[in-house]
């Protein structure tokens, strides 16, 4: 296995451009109008410090969306670029994600993944996360929205 020098860094709005081209590539069905440079900015004003990318020789390779709403943690967009895969990129992304989201006082944290993303399934229960089974995502749209 070829080794490189990750870089983890706290994802910037200034990423914004990179991420979402690579997004493109990883994540193109979970994109929205959520996803907009306005939205991400939004976001990662609201939760400082909590989203992740990993960089090698300074490209972006692998993306975690992290916060909170005062309760529980949420991870959005994770994702690593395949040719980078199997090199724990993803697991040091997640693990410092959630670790930001525990310093900052919040004790779970849940991420939504398609039914038919088995190696999304794999890595999260290799991670020691576990698959619920007791509750059904419902979402609606905001008066005023369109995504």
């Amino acid at each position: 296995m070829q080794e490189f020098e990750i870089v983890i860094r706290p994802m910037k709005a200034e990423d914004y451009d990179e991420i979402f081209a690579m997004w493109q590539i990883t994540t193109k069905r979970a994109l929205s109008d959520a996803d907009s440079r306005e939205s991400i900015e939004f976001y990662l004003d609201r939760n400082p410090g909590m989203s992740q990318v990993a960089l090698i020789n300074g490209k972006i390779v692998g993306t975690v969306l992290a916060g909170h709403d005062g309760r529980r943690g949420f991870i959005h967009h994770m994702a690593v670029l395949p040719e980078y895969r199997r090199h724990q990129i993803g697991m040091k992304m997640a693990k410092r994600a959630i670790s930001t989201l525990a310093d900052a006082g919040i004790a779970k944290t849940h991420i939504f993944c398609y039914t038919d993303n088995s190696l999304g399934q794999s890595f999260w229960t290799a991670m020691g996360w576990e698959k619920r089974d007791d509750v059904y995502v419902f979402s609606c749209m905001n008066k005023g929205t369109t995504d």
